[in-house]
């Protein structure tokens, strides 16, 4: 896989310093069930890489530390980790809301038949990953058979009650480009989605996610590879709003990698750009027990224009 870094580290990206800390979002390893084109992460069934008992054990502590509002859990599929079930019961004691980044056929993955019913019983958050309502384009980008399965995973969660009215079981799903492309403006699209997956399907669910392809590992490799990384990155520079710095994720959430490290986003622990927090130069999640991030300044690179292009984006979708 070629290396993204070296072509975006030499950046005219504006500063940015972090606002109030509100979310602590954890990648608990890169192992999963899938193998996407898009993933930025490089996740897959062969990686190794899980965040250990002790490091998990310091989340909720540092949850209560800084008075956290919500805990959103990535990965790889962040199920897979066998203290899944521990850390989300410790941090819904908490009163901290949890999100949980689920790729849906998890639901159906031998050994994890109890997931959803888990998942509904402790009120967890789930955006799960749909690129698209039809077979044929989530199949390209996926792996074939993962969109019957997304389906049924849906339809699982919905009977749990998950995206229903009045439930409070809520249920996102994230929409990525196929390709070289920025994500179409929100509100239609998921007017569209919503149209679509309850005719075809029954499926409700409550809000859509676009979610811009950032130019980094698997899908940054792929551009280098076809020969598209220099007018991706052109689009992106191009469709810059400047309005959309006040908003970007970065500023209100802290990143912990597998090995309790801390990045500015995911996109950052990718890259291997660490945080500064205080006089520390790579900040480690035990340093949030003592330190206050506000203030500190954002790490960026030309790969943050993917943030601020068109109608922005973030975990949460688009910034407008």
């Amino acid at each position: 896989m070629r290396a993204t870094l070296p072509l975006l580290r030499a950046s005219d990206f504006p500063a940015l310093r972090r606002a109030r800390l509100t979310t602590l979002q954890v990648n608990l390893g890169y192992r999963c069930n899938q193998s996407c084109v898009h993933c930025h992460v490089n996740a897959g069934p062969k990686r190794t890489e899980m965040m250990d008992a002790a490091m998990v054990k310091l989340i909720p502590d540092v949850l209560a530390a800084r008075r956290l509002e919500s805990l959103d859990l990535t990965g790889g599929a962040p199920e897979l980790h066998s203290r899944f079930h521990w850390l989300v019961r410790t941090a819904r004691e908490l009163g901290v809301r949890v999100i949980d980044r689920c790729n849906l056929t998890i639901l159906s993955e031998p050994g994890q038949e109890g997931l959803a019913d888990f998942l509904a019983t402790q009120q967890v958050e789930v955006v799960a990953s749909l690129p698209c309502y039809q077979a044929d384009n989530v199949d390209r980008q996926r792996g074939k058979g993962v969109f019957e399965r997304s389906i049924a995973g849906l339809q699982r969660l919905n009977r749990l009650g998950y995206g229903q009215p009045g439930s409070g079981l809520i249920l996102n799903l994230v929409f990525n480009p196929q390709g070289a492309e920025l994500p179409p403006e929100q509100s239609s699209l998921q007017t569209a989605y919503q149209r679509e997956l309850f005719s075809h399907y029954g499926i409700v669910f409550n809000q859509l996610f676009t979610i811009t392809n950032m130019p980094i590992q698997r899908f940054g490799s792929t551009l280098i590879s076809h020969g598209q990384f220099d007018a991706y990155m052109s689009l992106l520079k191009s469709s810059h709003r400047e309005d959309n710095l006040a908003h970007v994720m970065c500023r209100s959430i802290v990143s912990v990698d597998w090995q309790g490290w801390l990045h500015d986003c995911d996109f950052n622990q990718m890259l291997g750009l660490p945080a500064r927090i205080g006089e520390t130069q790579r900040a480690h999640l035990r340093d949030l027990l003592a330190i206050d991030p506000e203030g500190a300044p954002i790490e960026v690179a030309d790969h943050c224009y993917g943030c601020t292009a068109g109608h922005g984006s973030s975990c949460g979708g688009a910034l407008k």
